[in-house]
């Protein structure tokens, strides 16, 4: 499939949830010249936003829209779901305000479920195994069955600069051992605000997109990797059935579900070329 690339910048544009990913998606677009308005839910975060030079409205999205979304030609959505249930109520209760805009929806590979380590690509049946994974999907499919333009990335693991396990490394969290950990994909954070624009420039509508960078190790290695950069001690790490049996089922959630993303057709259809091409990169980058 081809895409159709947007040569031009749009004057407005939306991050509704703009944390940490999003005020990078920000940053990218007010040095374009487009006017960004970020959604937050602390006063401090919009605080932190309007340093940057970019427009905040402190919202709580739970709650009936009792005024309409700020004016936008393009929309990222990188709020996360509710914490419980199988659907997305935060999302579909603003479907209505998103309609006639082009939304990049952030989503998560949990949508697929357990694919025993196989490569996948994004004609991969979903089948999630958790409810985390089921909201999800279920955003993706209200965007789409709403008739909304949608592009939607795929994201596995994000890390990067202020997102290091250090505190889990610091308190001693055990990993699984390294020869039985199963393989973990990601993304650093910047990398990740770098998809998402090209996905509003040239991601084809209803088109899903994996964004990871091509090169899963394991969640071990990572952990292990990150200690020896950081000179914090090596986790302790525990077979796979003692982890299954101790792992809180939030931690377990992130570990089971094996695969192995492709990403071509982020290469391929938007041009990405991650900056940070696989963990190596992303920690000599760190400092």
């Amino acid at each position: 499939m081809q895409s159709q690339w947007v040569t031009q910048w749009p004057q407005r544009a939306l991050i509704v949830g703009c944390g940490d990913v999003g005020t990078r998606i920000a940053r990218r677009l007010h040095h374009a010249g487009v006017k960004v308005t970020g959604i937050v839910r602390r006063e401090g975060a919009a605080a932190a936003l309007e340093a940057e030079g970019v427009a905040a409205e402190v919202r709580d999205l739970d709650t009936a829209p009792d005024s309409p979304l700020p004016p936008a030609d393009w929309v990222f959505w990188c709020a996360p779901p509710p914490r419980e249930g199988v659907e997305d109520r935060r999302l579909r209760r603003w479907l209505p305000a998103l309609a006639g805009r082009r939304v990049v929806y952030g989503s998560t590979t949990a949508v697929y479920g357990d694919c025993g380590g196989r490569w996948i690509d994004e004609d991969e049946p979903t089948q999630p195994l958790h409810d985390r994974g089921r909201r999800r999907l279920d955003a993706e499919q209200a965007l789409q069955a709403a008739g909304i333009e949608t592009v939607i990335l795929r994201i596995p693991g994000i890390y990067g600069p202020g997102r290091w396990p250090l505190a889990r490394l610091q308190a001693g969290t055990p990993v699984i051992r390294e020869d039985q950990s199963p393989p973990s994909n990601r993304i650093h954070a910047e990398d990740l605000a770098d998809v998402a624009i090209l996905a509003a420039r040239r991601g084809a509508t209803g088109r899903v997109y994996h964004v990871g960078d091509g090169q899963p190790t394991t969640m071990s290695d990572y952990f292990l990797r990150c200690a020896a950069h950081f000179g914090l001690p090596p986790p302790p790490q525990v077979d796979f059935e003692t982890a299954r049996k101790t792992f809180s089922p939030a931690q377990w959630s992130f570990i089971e579900g094996a695969r192995r993303l492709r990403v071509d057709r982020a290469r391929e259809e938007l041009g990405f070329v991650p900056a940070y091409p696989d963990l190596a990169a992303g920690l000599s980058g760190s400092g």
